[in-house]
């Protein structure tokens, strides 16, 4: 089975919807001719034609009004959002119309549209290349939110998101574009190419939203988290000889409880980790569903491991990012209380 990156599996994604279906489209802005800023859309023009893969002006709420208008249309298209933290003109077009057009039509129509956008820090961009916005579209009722932390989940979630008849916003953490990233930012990276969750299967296949997988079974206690943070909460517990359960929840809405209550139910011991601020932040909903279903299994506190309430720094961006130190700390002691 052939090893990608996630650039190359989302890319992938696209070409084999492009291929099976012509009503799906892809555009934003250099995503063209010049294949994207991180070029996860290169050679699809020069395969599909100017009018399945184009260019669009810098102009994130033209570009999702214009999908929203074409999906209304009966085509499917999937936009990309340079980073996440362009994504605020739009926000309008995403809530109030892509998100609502099934409802307020009364089903007479749908708006099959993916918003694919990077997102997360660890790459020295600051605070406006670093942002996590997941929780803004968590709160949406009527969109699906999808975070993927490996090729092969990629590539599948974001065929069964172009599948989808409702909107999906699709976050991909920049920082595991190129391979598995545990925090230790002193450390080279495993590339893809190194790890078992590089292997990608050609052609189709669908990794359903809404399913989570348990990437560690562990008996002490359950690690809740998405994208990178699966990574540093791994390292934490390798760091820590915690025998923690890590799930890896790839799709934050809609969320497979199921899966998290089984886990919790079995441990008594949860901590949740993502990268975003704390306050409003995507755990304070998994720490609230938690205690409401497991109350009486839980042993101790929920603890969330967050970053800050601030602007994602440049500078200090070590300081920010929760990595294995700061999430150690967290399981060492939930384990001691």
């Amino acid at each position: 089975m052939p090893r990608k990156t996630m650039v190359e599996a989302i890319r992938d994604a696209m070409d084999v919807m492009m291929g099976r279906d012509d009503n799906v489209v892809v555009f934003g802005e250099d995503v063209g001719f010049f294949g994207g800023v991180f070029r996860a859309t290169q050679g699809l023009q020069a395969k599909y034609g100017k009018s399945r893969c184009f260019d669009a002006p810098i102009n994130e709420s033209g570009i999702v009004g214009a999908a929203v208008g074409m999906a209304a249309y009966g085509l499917r298209p999937c936009v990309e959002i340079q980073f996440a933290d362009y994504m605020y003109p739009a926000y309008d077009q995403i809530v109030s119309e892509a998100a609502r057009l099934r409802y307020r039509s009364n089903g007479q129509f749908t708006c099959p549209l993916v918003v694919r956008m990077p997102t997360g820090g660890g790459i020295s961009g600051g605070q406006t290349h670093s942002q996590s916005p997941e929780a803004l579209f968590t709160h949406v009722a009527g969109l699906k939110t999808v975070v993927p932390s490996n090729p092969s989940d990629a590539k599948g979630l974001l065929i069964a998101a172009i599948e989808d008849p409702d909107p999906v916003i699709f976050l991909e953490p920049k920082r595991l574009y190129n391979g598995p990233f545990d925090g230790h930012h002193d450390r080279p990276i495993t590339p893809w190419s190194k790890h078992e969750l590089g292997e990608v299967p050609d052609g189709h296949y669908v990794v359903p939203l809404g399913k989570a997988i348990v990437r560690r079974q562990g008996a002490a206690l359950t690690v809740l988290a998405y994208g990178t943070m699966v990574y540093v909460g791994t390292a934490a517990v390798a760091e820590t000889g915690v025998d923690a359960e890590i799930i890896d929840l790839r799709t934050l809405l809609p969320l497979d409880l199921e899966t998290i209550e089984a886990s919790v139910r079995k441990t008594g011991r949860c901590v949740i980790i993502h990268e975003a601020t704390r306050t409003s932040g995507f755990g304070a909903e998994l720490s609230a569903l938690v205690q409401e279903t497991c109350f009486y299994h839980l042993e101790t506190p929920i603890r969330r491991v967050t970053g800050w309430d601030t602007p994602y720094p440049h500078a200090q961006e070590w300081d920010y990012f929760p990595g294995p130190a700061r999430v150690g700390r967290a399981l060492l002691e939930t384990m001691e209380q």
